[in-house]
């Protein structure tokens, strides 16, 4: 019926579609997904970007990216390609507070909140399914390992906790203190992830947590948190936790030399040496904001004349509407240029524009 070189051709062409549809992922496309009860059927739940590690604990509105609602039989969805290709930290949450209701809102007091934390990037699949116990939330399927890292370590704390409290006497504290420390950082280790040793590190040196105390002697003994600050170097160079991070364990060494018994010397010496440091941090801090508006002038370059234009009307705060009308073009257009703009400027959000040019 058909001639040998017909067969060919559809041979090739079938091929070349098998090739484009297996392709299509590693173009990158995340889709995170999840179940929750069917009663919270139209309520809106959001996807947020943590890159700040001392603002993992709440919900914070600066950090949402994205939002949706849920459908009649509880499901929800967010997808795209607009993330990050490195792991970061991410939040989904489900607002439960009433519209009607006095209960404050983002700030997880309600009673039928829940979220979750999760490591992911810009190529992931992960589904969140309600666990044994309709419970949402609290389980994590991924095509990341690091994904459920956080459960992990909640886990762990959890039995931390009980440790701590099952005998509140301080001779138990101490005990137990140096312990904890031991077992979470070698966890942390284990796990491959800077990330979540971030997350380990929030914990154990909260100031409003006992370990802070055994944190501030822990970190004048130990290499362990500057083997942290190298790991994250080469996993999360120039980032901003990075930079965080370095700049407080800088900050707590010195505080834990302070807390140590010594004579007026030697203080007076480390005092100024304290000095010294800070003036150097505020030089150093002037020179980086010097680079960073030079770098913000180079990259504004890349810009066309009308993605400059609407940087211009972001950084205004204006809404696409808005945007779309002062430049006489329609929404679809201006959703197609800041789409771009994310891309040449590697953002993921309008808040990390905004941050961008306004060093």
């Amino acid at each position: 019926m058909f001639s040998d070189k017909t067969k060919y051709l559809v041979l090739r062409l079938g091929c070349f579609l098998l090739l484009a549809f297996a392709s299509e992922p590693l173009f990158g496309q995340y889709n995170f997904s999840g179940q929750v009860s069917e009663d919270n059927k139209g309520k809106a739940i959001y996807l947020s970007l943590v890159e700040d590690y001392r603002k993992s604990s709440r919900i914070y509105l600066e950090q949402i990216i994205r939002k949706t609602l849920i459908d009649s039989l509880g499901h929800f969805q967010f997808e795209g390609n607009n993330l990050l290709n490195d792991n970061r930290v991410y939040r989904i949450h489900l607002d439960g507070c009433s519209d009607e209701s006095d209960e404050k809102h983002f700030l997880g007091q309600c009673n039928s909140s829940k979220s979750v934390l999760f490591i992911a990037n810009n190529k992931d699949t992960v589904e969140f399914p309600t666990s044994f116990e309709d419970e949402a939330l609290c389980s994590i399927t991924s095509t990341n390992p690091k994904s459920s890292a956080f459960l992990e370590i909640n886990s762990l704390k959890e039995e931390m906790i009980f440790d701590f409290t099952d005998y509140r006497s301080e001779t138990n504290r101490k005990l137990n203190s140096g312990k904890w420390f031991e077992k979470f950082q070698d966890f942390g280790v284990s796990l491959n992830e800077p990330l979540a040793e971030l997350y380990i590190f929030d914990f154990l040196s909260d100031k409003r947590n006992e370990t802070f105390d055994f944190y501030l002697k822990d970190i004048s003994t130990k290499n362990y948190y500057s083997d942290l600050l190298k790991r994250l170097q080469t996993a999360y160079p120039n980032t901003s936790f990075t930079q965080q991070y370095e700049a407080e364990i800088t900050t707590d060494k010195q505080l834990a030399t302070f807390n140590k018994p010594m004579s007026w010397d030697w203080k007076w010496i480390v005092l100024a040496l304290f000095l010294l440091s800070v003036g150097l941090n505020v030089y150093l801090l002037l020179s980086n904001r010097a680079k960073a508006r030079s770098k913000t002038n180079t990259l504004l370059q890349k810009l066309t004349a009308q993605e400059q234009k609407i940087v211009h009307q972001i950084i205004q705060d204006k809404s696409n509407k808005e945007i779309a009308t002062e430049l006489f073009v329609s929404h679809s257009t201006i959703k197609t240029h800041i789409n771009n703009l994310y891309k040449k400027l590697e953002v993921s959000s309008r808040q990390e524009i905004i941050a961008l040019f306004k060093k």
